[in-house]
């Protein structure tokens, strides 16, 4: 008994510590509808400044369709979103970046790949070379420079497709699945980077199915179903001591369907 006390009063701690951290991205009543089809449904969401936010649920649940609505690579049906309490502008979009689960390679090579990035967003010069430079040297891609992006093993891409987005110094970073079907070098990696990336104050909005991922790495959880938000909080709690039956039976590892409950 005295065992659950402490543990509630340290999931208590962890929610008002999260709750206390000014929102760099909020949404609310997001919704988008397809084909009359109602995919993400009233979502309200917000994304704590510095925090790594991690969306989870099962296949189907709506959580890349939610990252790309975050991102503003969907437009919703209704809702809002503000940045930092303000419009959600071209500023706001220009300090973002995002990285898919099957990275975009350009046909060149690994140096010029960071190169056009940088040259997009306006940088030149000696700032750009050193830019790239650290950026080399932090996904371990040195001696690969001069090879063909599209050549590159799949770890290998997607440790460039990440240190090319952060090349660009964004304050949110969203992280589509980046390391889904990698080996556990490639996933520890792709980690070092995002962790290391935190450090230096950027925002993580990551969409992952790995549920030891999430210990490793998540502050917040998000967990979807069915295009809704069934449960959110501090990772602390929401991954020991889930309040909603849906995060439970996928905990778990039991199959939860919506108006029959957990199976299984």
């Amino acid at each position: 008994m005295r065992e659950a006390a402490a543990r509630t009063e340290v999931e208590d701690a962890a929610s008002i510590a999260a709750a206390a951290v000014p929102a760099l991205l909020e949404a609310q009543g997001l919704r988008l509808e397809i084909g009359g089809k109602r995919l993400i449904d009233g979502i309200d969401i917000r994304i704590g400044q510095g925090r790594k936010t991690m969306i989870m649920g099962a296949n189907g649940a709506g959580k890349s369709l939610l990252l790309r609505l975050l991102h503003g690579l969907i437009v919703p049906t209704a809702g809002r979103m503000t940045w930092r309490g303000g419009p959600l502008d071209k500023s706001a979009r220009r300090a973002q970046a995002m990285v898919f689960q099957r990275p975009v390679m350009l046909r060149r090579s690994v140096l010029a790949n960071l190169a056009f990035a940088l040259k997009v967003r306006g940088l030149r010069g000696p700032a750009r070379e050193a830019r790239i430079a650290e950026a080399l040297d932090k996904a371990q891609l040195g001696d690969l420079a001069r090879s063909p992006a599209r050549v590159l093993s799949g770890g290998e891409q997607q440790r460039l497709a990440l240190a090319r987005a952060l090349a660009c110094d964004p304050e949110l970073l969203f992280l589509d699945e980046p390391t889904a079907s990698l080996d556990p070098a490639s996933t520890q990696a792709i980690e070092s980077l995002i962790a290391d990336a935190s450090r230096r104050g950027v925002t993580v909005v990551m969409v992952s199915h790995d549920l030891g991922q999430a210990r490793r790495l998540a502050d917040d959880i998000v967990f979807l179903q069915a295009g809704r938000v069934a449960e959110s909080g501090p990772a602390s709690r929401v991954l020991c001591s889930p309040r909603s039956e849906a995060a439970g039976a996928w905990l778990e590892g039991r199959l939860f369907l919506d108006g029959q409950g957990a199976q299984g």
